[in-house]
């Protein structure tokens, strides 16, 4: 068979990992084959609950406005429903009171706004709408254990049932497949598939901070006559390397995300969690969390280097298999990338695929999925190489271009806070409902390069604006 993902008919496409991208992907293939079957490690939970192959589920998570709009148009009416399900809107800068780079931002009228519903819920919405289609099949509690074909076209994969003896996982089954994709999660093991057929791995690109995060729920304190906030945030910087977010999760309870790096990690024990907000800039977290009931144990995380597998890049690798989500490019979670970035490469495969000016091939395809994750990758990459204690070798010193650009970001940073002109294309970029490039249009390059640093308060803006 030709390497033509999309002009001749699919007769069935499997796609490894039954998360976010997975199902995503699942949803948008399901269009173009006449069976998709999605394999995944997990049992589902009959709800929304976490779930083991989710292990940050537990933990903070933010669908930005760019995946708000990618979910949409994937499954028309989705966050209407989330919404009803008791998900809470969070808009910037008027509902959220955020520390960065040694300033408060003014809460002006928002002009972004963030979905804060837990992550397992969000899956559950996504779960239950893909499954629901009659030509996608999922096999639970199984893991995938090679690829069937050779360095030329895969043609299908090994399963075995997990929890198997050790001489029944001697005995993995096969499944043929036209298609192949991998949304297993930075985990993959795809550098092992690949070369059991005599494929080559994609390079891998790591940039590691050493940052780790703990987690707890909390009900929220009684209603405060001082403040409307409905969330709070202190971003880290290199000068500055702790982080606090305090978000609504719905039916009054929020998580509490503490952040740091290496050697000095946030705890799990109870109450050392509640000295370690103390380390912040401002007590603005630690006396919020002071008031708050606890709900929950603390839960610790700590894999969150940013990783990038090139397989845009020219290699012996077969047709007929791609990647997409964390299995293509992970990201530092702390901003709030991920969940996004899965359905923004949704969205990319189905474009790739219907495409009537370009033959969708494997390599077409997956340049798409890549280009789909670039932004988010130069957003988290390039604010956490400049972290202290940085590894990977995607610290690399800067050119005299790098440099210049950076000027000018951090002149971006500085008046984002106070400046609306420059704040709200800020934001668009950040949520990715925007190119970077929106940061050079000519009225936020003039108050960039010539305007003053507008005033921002002294103390956290307790209040909305007037």
């Amino acid at each position: 068979m030709a390497d033509d993902l999309g002009r001749r008919a699919t007769r069935h496409a499997v796609v490894i990992g039954g998360s976010l991208a997975g199902l995503l992907a699942a949803r948008v293939l399901a269009e173009h084959a006449e069976k998709v079957t999605v394999v995944e490690r997990d049992r589902y939970p009959e709800g929304p609950d976490a779930r083991p192959g989710v292990p940050q589920g537990r933990h903070l998570h933010v669908l930005i406005t760019g995946g708000q709009q990618a979910l949409d148009e994937l499954l028309p009416g989705f966050m209407k429903e989330l919404g009803e399900l008791g998900a809470p809107k969070v808009g910037a800068p008027e509902d959220m009171v955020q520390w960065q780079n040694g300033r408060w931002f003014r809460r002006t009228s928002a002009t972004a706004h963030f979905s804060t519903g837990s992550r397992p819920q969000l899956e559950w919405l996504v779960r239950r709408r893909v499954l629901a289609d009659p030509r996608i099949d999922v096999v639970e509690g199984t893991e995938t254990v090679g690829l069937l074909g050779d360095s030329s076209r895969v043609r299908g994969v090994r399963l075995r049932e997990r929890g198997a003896s050790a001489g029944a996982a001697k005995e993995a089954r096969t499944l043929e497949a036209d298609l192949v994709v991998d949304a297993s999660g930075r985990s993959t093991r795809a550098a092992d598939w690949l070369a059991g057929i005599g494929a080559e791995a994609p390079h891998e690109e790591t940039l590691d901070t050493g940052l780790a995060y703990s987690t707890r729920v909390y009900r929220a304190p009684a209603e405060d006559p001082h403040s409307d906030a409905l969330g709070y945030n202190i971003v880290p910087n290199p000068t500055q390397v702790y982080g606090g977010v305090v978000l609504p999760i719905g039916d009054g309870r929020h998580l509490v995300t503490l952040s740091g790096l290496r050697g000095d990690e946030p705890p799990t024990e109870e109450g050392a969690f509640e000295e370690y907000a103390k380390r912040l800039p401002h007590p603005v977290v630690s006396e919020w969390v002071s008031r708050a009931e606890p709900e929950s144990p603390v839960y610790g995380f700590r894999k969150t280097a940013n990783i990038r597998r090139r397989y845009d890049r020219p290699g012996r690798r077969p047709a007929g298999f791609l990647a997409t989500g964390d299995a293509l490019c992970a990201f530092n979670p702390i901003y709030g990338q991920g969940m996004a970035v899965a359905a923004l490469s949704a969205v990319a495969l189905r474009r790739a695929l219907a495409d009537p000016k370009r033959t969708p091939t494997t390599r077409v395809v997956q340049r798409a999925l890549f280009d789909a994750s670039k932004q988010a990758w130069d957003i988290s990459a390039g604010a956490d190489k400049k972290m202290p204690g940085a590894t990977g070798d995607a610290v690399r010193p800067a050119g005299a271009m790098d440099k210049l650009v950076g000027w000018y970001l951090g002149r971006v940073t500085e008046r984002a806070p106070g400046d609306p002109v420059v704040g709200a294309p800020f934001r668009e970029a950040l949520t990715l409902t925007a190119p970077l490039t929106v940061l050079f249009a000519p009225p936020v390059a003039r108050a960039v390069l010539f305007g003053p640093v507008a005033e921002t308060p002294a103390e956290p803006p307790l209040r909305r604006d007037a």
